[in-house]
């Protein structure tokens, strides 16, 4: 991996970690199911009105729009109104980085380097002294929870992946944009008949006051910078590199995460949890050590023009150049 894209990987971790900030204060005011749903609706409606669609198949961007949006935030939206501590949010949910790895290994037919599978390993090794010291203040539901979160991203990996890589020409912000309209009505559906039909609406009514504007400078926190910019840079890394050689990059957010929650929340980190972020931090640039940028063979084209290898199990043909 470039500086550059180092750099690029660098910020994105950045936003994604204080994202869990925005997410806390938001969740202080709003259902979950409701506000997952808000985040994306506000992106999805200018989106399709102004920007063009990507010329990927739709496949991909509904996995990518149902891991990555409706499946995740889902997920760990609930997890954190439940109960799930927001450092700890930030560290279990990066489980889909070996998620990740494991499932592209599995259906993309990706190869890892040696030094990158140790590394990934020693990373989860920090994850794991963080979450030895972390899960007895946790019950049990919140931490399944975000781990489905987690699942759920890794699948939003995955299409990120062959959308970059069967139309490596693709604007990465376009396909971000484009992909928060996939978890809407969805998300929205489960609100309704989850949380109530007004409910909703009612806490979104309470925002507008002077106790519940902090939700409002989240979602504007959450969809500017933790989506749009954040989303779209991770779009540009995935469609660069190989799927095992971007994700274990995520295992850095809870470092920012239990920082944040340490000088915002008062979640101050056991001296475990510090010695855990400092593992996972060597373990997660040891994984991406040697990524080259993938350079797939032309593939023969249908009649409009993309690839004719659409079932994801045929991924062979398109093997990243990682030895």
């Amino acid at each position: 991996m470039t500086p550059r894209d180092r750099m690029i990987a660098l910020t994105v971790i950045l936003l994604w970690g204080l994202n869990f900030l925005a997410i806390r204060v938001g969740l202080d005011h709003l259902p979950p199911f409701f506000f997952a749903a808000l985040r994306f609706a506000v992106i999805a409606i200018p989106t399709l009105l102004l920007i063009p669609r990507p010329a990927v198949r739709a496949r991909w961007l509904l996995l990518y729009g149902t891991g990555f949006g409706i499946l995740q935030f889902a997920f760990l939206f609930t997890a954190m109104r439940v109960g799930m501590p927001t450092g700890l949010a930030s560290l279990v949910l990066q489980s889909s980085a070996p998620f990740t790895v494991l499932l592209g290994a599995l259906l993309l037919g990706e190869r890892l380097r040696p030094v990158q599978v140790a590394g990934l390993a020693v990373a989860v090794a920090g994850m794991a002294v963080i979450g030895w010291n972390q899960f007895a203040h946790a019950a049990l539901l919140p931490v399944l929870l975000t781990l489905a979160a987690g699942f759920g991203w890794a699948l939003g990996n995955l299409g990120a992946r062959r959308a970059g890589v069967e139309a490596p020409g693709t604007n990465p912000l376009h396909l971000t944009l484009w992909i928060t309209a996939v978890p809407v009505l969805p998300l929205f559906a489960l609100s309704l008949l989850w949380e109530g039909p007004t409910t909703g609406v009612r806490a979104l009514a309470g925002t507008f006051s002077a106790d519940g504007w902090p939700a409002l400078a989240g979602l504007v926190y959450i969809v500017v910078l933790g989506t749009i910019v954040g989303s779209g840079l991770w779009t540009y890394l995935m469609s660069r590199y190989p799927a095992g050689s971007v994700a274990p990059l995520s295992l850095l957010v809870p470092v920012v995460g239990f920082t944040a929650a340490w000088l915002f929340l008062d979640e101050t980190p056991a001296p475990a949890s510090l010695i855990g972020g400092a593992i996972v931090i060597a373990g997660a640039f040891a994984a991406t050590a040697g990524a080259r940028k993938t350079t797939p063979p032309a593939p023969s084209g249908e009649a409009d023009g993309r690839p004719a290898t659409a079932d994801i199990g045929a991924a062979r043909t398109l093997e990243p150049a990682v030895r």
